[in-house]
Protein backbone atom coordinates (compact mmCIF):
# COMPACT_ATOMS: atom_id res chain seq x y z
CA UNK A 1 0.00 0.00 0.00
CA UNK A 2 1.06 3.62 -0.56
CA UNK A 3 0.56 6.81 -2.16
CA UNK A 4 3.84 6.76 -4.39
CA UNK A 5 3.37 5.33 -7.57
CA UNK A 6 6.86 5.68 -8.78
CA UNK A 7 8.10 3.69 -5.42
CA UNK A 8 4.89 0.66 -6.10
CA UNK A 9 6.59 0.26 -9.29
CA UNK A 10 10.32 -0.15 -8.48
CA UNK A 11 8.80 -2.59 -5.55
CA UNK A 12 7.53 -4.64 -8.25
CA UNK A 13 10.17 -4.92 -10.22
CA UNK A 14 12.42 -5.39 -8.04
CA UNK A 15 10.21 -8.45 -6.58
CA UNK A 16 9.99 -9.67 -10.09
CA UNK A 17 13.72 -10.26 -10.06
CA UNK A 18 13.32 -12.77 -7.23
CA UNK A 19 9.52 -13.90 -7.70
CA UNK A 20 7.34 -14.83 -10.76
CA UNK A 21 4.89 -12.14 -10.14
CA UNK A 22 2.14 -10.93 -12.57
CA UNK A 23 0.45 -7.08 -11.91
CA UNK A 24 -3.23 -7.94 -12.82
CA UNK A 25 -3.84 -3.79 -12.74
CA UNK A 26 -7.04 -2.70 -11.04
CA UNK A 27 -8.86 -5.45 -9.30
CA UNK A 28 -12.16 -6.72 -10.28
CA UNK A 29 -12.68 -10.11 -9.30
CA UNK A 30 -11.24 -12.32 -6.98
CA UNK A 31 -12.13 -15.04 -4.70
CA UNK A 32 -16.10 -14.44 -5.57
CA UNK A 33 -15.78 -10.89 -4.54
CA UNK A 34 -16.48 -8.64 -7.30
CA UNK A 35 -15.77 -4.31 -7.25
CA UNK A 36 -17.88 -2.34 -9.05
CA UNK A 37 -17.05 1.49 -9.33
CA UNK A 38 -19.45 3.51 -7.53
CA UNK A 39 -19.26 7.19 -7.17
CA UNK A 40 -16.22 8.56 -5.20
CA UNK A 41 -15.59 4.62 -4.18
CA UNK A 42 -16.37 1.27 -4.91
CA UNK A 43 -19.20 -2.10 -3.92
CA UNK A 44 -17.80 -5.25 -3.23
CA UNK A 45 -20.69 -7.45 -4.55
CA UNK A 46 -20.56 -11.52 -4.93
CA UNK A 47 -23.71 -11.65 -6.49
CA UNK A 48 -22.54 -14.27 -8.72
CA UNK A 49 -21.77 -16.36 -6.11
CA UNK A 50 -25.38 -15.78 -3.90
CA UNK A 51 -26.74 -16.90 -7.18
CA UNK A 52 -24.34 -20.34 -7.00
CA UNK A 53 -25.77 -21.02 -3.29
CA UNK A 54 -28.87 -20.80 -4.15
CA UNK A 55 -28.40 -22.96 -7.47
CA UNK A 56 -26.42 -25.94 -5.02
CA UNK A 57 -29.54 -24.84 -2.52
CA UNK A 58 -32.26 -25.75 -5.55
CA UNK A 59 -33.80 -22.56 -4.03
CA UNK A 60 -33.48 -20.52 -7.35
CA UNK A 61 -36.92 -19.50 -8.30
CA UNK A 62 -37.68 -19.25 -4.66
CA UNK A 63 -40.02 -16.68 -2.81
CA UNK A 64 -37.85 -13.35 -1.37
CA UNK A 65 -38.27 -12.33 2.22
CA UNK A 66 -37.95 -8.89 4.04
CA UNK A 67 -35.71 -10.25 6.61
CA UNK A 68 -33.25 -13.28 7.26
CA UNK A 69 -34.61 -14.16 10.71
CA UNK A 70 -38.45 -14.00 12.08
CA UNK A 71 -38.87 -12.40 15.25
CA UNK A 72 -41.45 -15.14 16.82
CA UNK A 73 -39.21 -17.95 15.48
CA UNK A 74 -36.90 -19.75 18.35
CA UNK A 75 -34.21 -21.64 17.17
CA UNK A 76 -34.56 -24.59 19.56
CA UNK A 77 -33.53 -28.19 18.66
CA UNK A 78 -36.59 -30.62 17.47
CA UNK A 79 -36.14 -34.06 17.63
CA UNK A 80 -36.50 -34.95 13.87
CA UNK A 81 -32.94 -35.19 12.60
CA UNK A 82 -32.36 -33.35 8.92
CA UNK A 83 -32.00 -36.02 5.94
CA UNK A 84 -28.87 -34.82 4.79
CA UNK A 85 -26.98 -32.69 7.12
CA UNK A 86 -23.70 -32.54 4.79
CA UNK A 87 -25.85 -30.71 2.45
CA UNK A 88 -26.96 -28.16 5.27
CA UNK A 89 -22.87 -27.75 6.61
CA UNK A 90 -21.86 -27.28 2.86
CA UNK A 91 -24.86 -24.33 2.38
CA UNK A 92 -23.81 -22.48 5.71
CA UNK A 93 -20.32 -22.78 5.19
CA UNK A 94 -20.91 -21.00 1.79
CA UNK A 95 -23.15 -18.48 3.61
CA UNK A 96 -20.06 -17.79 6.34
CA UNK A 97 -17.85 -16.62 3.82
CA UNK A 98 -20.89 -14.53 1.92
CA UNK A 99 -20.91 -12.75 5.50
CA UNK A 100 -17.59 -10.99 4.02
CA UNK A 101 -19.70 -8.15 1.83
CA UNK A 102 -23.08 -9.09 3.58
CA UNK A 103 -23.00 -8.14 7.26
CA UNK A 104 -27.03 -8.06 7.62
CA UNK A 105 -26.63 -11.65 7.30
CA UNK A 106 -23.83 -12.30 10.29
CA UNK A 107 -26.67 -12.74 13.12
CA UNK A 108 -28.65 -15.63 11.12
CA UNK A 109 -25.48 -17.15 9.78
CA UNK A 110 -24.06 -17.75 13.11
CA UNK A 111 -27.19 -19.00 14.71
CA UNK A 112 -26.93 -21.92 11.98
CA UNK A 113 -23.81 -22.74 12.19
CA UNK A 114 -24.53 -23.20 16.14
CA UNK A 115 -26.75 -26.25 14.82
CA UNK A 116 -24.19 -28.04 12.05
CA UNK A 117 -22.90 -31.12 14.39
CA UNK A 118 -26.86 -32.04 14.51
CA UNK A 119 -28.97 -30.17 12.08
CA UNK A 120 -32.99 -30.80 12.18
CA UNK A 121 -35.62 -30.29 9.67
CA UNK A 122 -36.05 -26.93 12.20
CA UNK A 123 -32.46 -25.86 11.40
CA UNK A 124 -33.02 -26.49 7.75
CA UNK A 125 -36.27 -24.38 7.79
CA UNK A 126 -34.11 -21.38 9.21
CA UNK A 127 -31.42 -21.94 6.20
CA UNK A 128 -34.02 -21.30 3.86
CA UNK A 129 -35.72 -18.46 4.90
CA UNK A 130 -32.48 -17.33 5.07
CA UNK A 131 -31.67 -17.78 1.40
CA UNK A 132 -35.09 -16.56 0.39
CA UNK A 133 -34.07 -13.19 1.79
CA UNK A 134 -30.55 -13.65 -0.09
CA UNK A 135 -32.92 -14.52 -2.95
CA UNK A 136 -34.39 -10.78 -2.69
CA UNK A 137 -31.27 -9.03 -2.13
CA UNK A 138 -28.41 -10.54 -4.33
CA UNK A 139 -27.90 -6.83 -5.82
CA UNK A 140 -26.63 -5.39 -2.10
CA UNK A 141 -22.83 -5.10 -1.48
CA UNK A 142 -20.74 -3.48 0.79
CA UNK A 143 -19.85 -0.20 -0.15
CA UNK A 144 -16.37 1.68 0.44
CA UNK A 145 -16.02 5.40 -0.18
CA UNK A 146 -13.28 7.91 0.23
CA UNK A 147 -12.65 9.00 4.33
CA UNK A 148 -12.38 12.41 5.09
CA UNK A 149 -10.32 11.36 8.48
CA UNK A 150 -9.26 7.78 10.07
CA UNK A 151 -10.98 8.42 13.14
CA UNK A 152 -12.33 4.77 14.48
CA UNK A 153 -15.71 4.59 16.66
CA UNK A 154 -17.63 1.35 17.29
CA UNK A 155 -20.52 0.62 18.22
CA UNK A 156 -21.26 -2.94 20.28
CA UNK A 157 -24.25 -4.31 21.97
CA UNK A 158 -25.54 -7.73 23.40
CA UNK A 159 -29.15 -9.46 23.90
CA UNK A 160 -28.69 -10.95 27.35
CA UNK A 161 -29.57 -14.29 27.69
CA UNK A 162 -30.93 -14.37 23.93
CA UNK A 163 -30.22 -17.93 23.39
CA UNK A 164 -33.33 -20.38 24.75
CA UNK A 165 -31.35 -23.40 24.71
CA UNK A 166 -28.32 -22.15 27.23
CA UNK A 167 -29.50 -18.91 27.71
CA UNK A 168 -25.89 -17.77 27.03
CA UNK A 169 -25.62 -13.86 25.38
CA UNK A 170 -25.25 -12.83 21.71
CA UNK A 171 -23.39 -10.15 21.37
CA UNK A 172 -22.13 -8.05 18.31
CA UNK A 173 -20.57 -4.82 16.90
CA UNK A 174 -19.42 -3.05 14.46
CA UNK A 175 -16.32 -0.89 13.78
CA UNK A 176 -16.34 1.98 11.75
CA UNK A 177 -13.06 3.96 9.43
CA UNK A 178 -14.55 7.44 10.07
CA UNK A 179 -17.53 6.50 7.49
CA UNK A 180 -16.67 3.09 5.85
CA UNK A 181 -17.32 0.09 8.00
CA UNK A 182 -14.23 -2.36 8.51
CA UNK A 183 -15.01 -4.73 10.90
CA UNK A 184 -18.31 -6.48 12.53
CA UNK A 185 -19.15 -9.72 14.31
CA UNK A 186 -22.13 -11.95 15.76
CA UNK A 187 -20.70 -13.90 17.89
CA UNK A 188 -22.04 -15.86 21.14
CA UNK A 189 -20.65 -15.37 24.39
CA UNK A 190 -18.89 -18.37 25.68
CA UNK A 191 -20.25 -17.92 29.06
CA UNK A 192 -23.81 -17.03 30.53
CA UNK A 193 -23.85 -13.79 31.77
CA UNK A 194 -25.67 -13.20 35.21
CA UNK A 195 -26.60 -9.52 34.39
CA UNK A 196 -27.62 -7.46 31.54
CA UNK A 197 -24.23 -5.46 32.59
CA UNK A 198 -22.12 -8.25 32.43
CA UNK A 199 -23.27 -9.27 29.11
CA UNK A 200 -22.88 -5.54 27.21
CA UNK A 201 -19.45 -6.03 29.07
CA UNK A 202 -18.44 -8.98 27.89
CA UNK A 203 -19.52 -7.12 24.14
CA UNK A 204 -17.27 -4.11 25.31
CA UNK A 205 -14.53 -5.65 25.93
CA UNK A 206 -14.94 -7.51 22.32
CA UNK A 207 -14.87 -4.77 20.66
CA UNK A 208 -12.04 -3.07 22.62
CA UNK A 209 -9.69 -6.22 21.51
CA UNK A 210 -10.59 -5.55 17.73
CA UNK A 211 -10.28 -1.66 17.71
CA UNK A 212 -6.89 -2.63 19.45
CA UNK A 213 -6.25 -4.55 16.55
CA UNK A 214 -7.28 -1.94 13.96
CA UNK A 215 -5.27 0.81 15.76
CA UNK A 216 -2.13 -1.07 14.95
CA UNK A 217 -2.56 -1.90 11.67
CA UNK A 218 -3.36 2.13 11.35
CA UNK A 219 -0.53 2.90 13.07
CA UNK A 220 1.67 0.53 10.73
CA UNK A 221 0.47 1.94 7.85
CA UNK A 222 0.72 5.44 9.11
CA UNK A 223 -2.73 6.02 8.65
CA UNK A 224 -3.43 6.55 12.72
CA UNK A 225 -4.86 10.17 13.02
CA UNK A 226 -4.24 9.62 17.16
CA UNK A 227 -7.40 10.40 18.10
CA UNK A 228 -8.92 8.27 20.91
CA UNK A 229 -11.53 5.93 19.62
CA UNK A 230 -15.10 6.21 20.55
CA UNK A 231 -16.99 3.19 21.68
CA UNK A 232 -20.66 3.53 21.99
CA UNK A 233 -22.90 1.29 24.05
CA UNK A 234 -26.26 1.34 25.11
CA UNK A 235 -26.29 0.31 28.43
CA UNK A 236 -25.49 2.65 31.28
CA UNK A 237 -23.85 0.09 33.36
CA UNK A 238 -21.34 -0.88 31.35
CA UNK A 239 -20.51 2.95 30.31
CA UNK A 240 -20.06 4.28 34.17
CA UNK A 241 -18.42 0.57 34.92
CA UNK A 242 -15.85 1.52 32.42
CA UNK A 243 -15.15 5.33 33.55
CA UNK A 244 -15.10 4.03 37.27
CA UNK A 245 -11.58 3.53 38.66
CA UNK A 246 -13.59 1.72 41.72
CA UNK A 247 -13.90 -1.55 41.23
CA UNK A 248 -17.31 -2.65 42.93
CA UNK A 249 -17.26 -5.80 44.45
CA UNK A 250 -20.19 -7.22 42.85
CA UNK A 251 -18.52 -7.48 39.43
CA UNK A 252 -16.00 -9.39 40.52
CA UNK A 253 -17.47 -12.22 38.12
CA UNK A 254 -15.92 -9.80 35.08
CA UNK A 255 -13.16 -8.76 36.57
CA UNK A 256 -10.51 -9.65 33.33
CA UNK A 257 -12.67 -7.70 30.90
CA UNK A 258 -13.18 -4.92 33.39
CA UNK A 259 -9.46 -4.26 33.73
CA UNK A 260 -8.86 -4.52 30.18
CA UNK A 261 -11.51 -1.58 28.87
CA UNK A 262 -10.62 -0.07 32.14
CA UNK A 263 -7.01 0.37 31.18
CA UNK A 264 -7.66 1.45 27.62
CA UNK A 265 -9.74 4.16 28.90
CA UNK A 266 -7.73 5.17 31.52
CA UNK A 267 -4.86 5.43 28.54
CA UNK A 268 -6.90 7.15 26.81
CA UNK A 269 -6.70 4.99 23.80
CA UNK A 270 -10.67 4.75 24.14
CA UNK A 271 -13.42 6.73 24.80
CA UNK A 272 -16.85 4.98 26.28
CA UNK A 273 -20.24 6.95 25.37
CA UNK A 274 -23.81 6.20 25.83
CA UNK A 275 -26.13 5.66 22.82
CA UNK A 276 -29.69 5.49 22.90
CA UNK A 277 -30.99 1.88 21.99
CA UNK A 278 -32.86 3.62 19.03
CA UNK A 279 -29.79 4.51 17.19
CA UNK A 280 -27.64 1.55 18.12
CA UNK A 281 -26.52 -0.01 14.96
CA UNK A 282 -24.60 -2.83 16.79
CA UNK A 283 -28.59 -3.99 17.57
CA UNK A 284 -28.58 -6.01 14.21
CA UNK A 285 -26.01 -8.20 14.90
CA UNK A 286 -27.72 -9.57 18.16
CA UNK A 287 -30.95 -10.68 17.89
CA UNK A 288 -33.99 -11.06 15.39
CA UNK A 289 -35.76 -8.00 14.40
CA UNK A 290 -39.01 -7.14 12.80
CA UNK A 291 -38.30 -5.47 8.85
CA UNK A 292 -39.15 -1.61 9.40
CA UNK A 293 -35.71 -2.14 12.07
CA UNK A 294 -34.19 -4.74 10.29
CA UNK A 295 -34.28 -2.64 7.06
CA UNK A 296 -33.78 0.93 8.82
CA UNK A 297 -30.40 -0.72 10.41
CA UNK A 298 -29.33 -1.98 7.67
CA UNK A 299 -29.55 1.23 5.65
CA UNK A 300 -27.96 2.92 8.68
CA UNK A 301 -24.77 1.23 8.77
CA UNK A 302 -23.21 3.91 6.56
CA UNK A 303 -25.69 3.18 3.43
CA UNK A 304 -23.33 -0.07 3.24
CA UNK A 305 -25.90 -2.06 1.77
CA UNK A 306 -26.90 -0.23 -1.71
CA UNK A 307 -28.47 -1.62 -4.85
CA UNK A 308 -25.29 -2.70 -7.22
CA UNK A 309 -26.14 -1.71 -10.69
CA UNK A 310 -24.21 -4.96 -12.27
Amino acid sequence: MGNDSALIDTLLRQLSTAFKIRDLGTPHFFLGIETVPYGDGLILSQRRYMKDILKRAGMTDCKALATPAAVTQSATPSLTPFENPTQYRMIVGALQYLTITRPDLSFSVNRLCQFMHSPTDDHWGLLKRVLRYVKGTQEYGLRLSLSPSSNLHAYTDSDWAGCPVDRKSTSGYAVFLDTNLVSWVSRKQRTVARSSTEAEYKGLADVSAEVTWVVSLLRELGLHSGTPATLWCDNLGATYLAANPVFHARTKHVEIDYHFVRDKVAAGDFIVSFVSTKDQLADIFTKPLPAPRFQALRDKLNELLVVASL
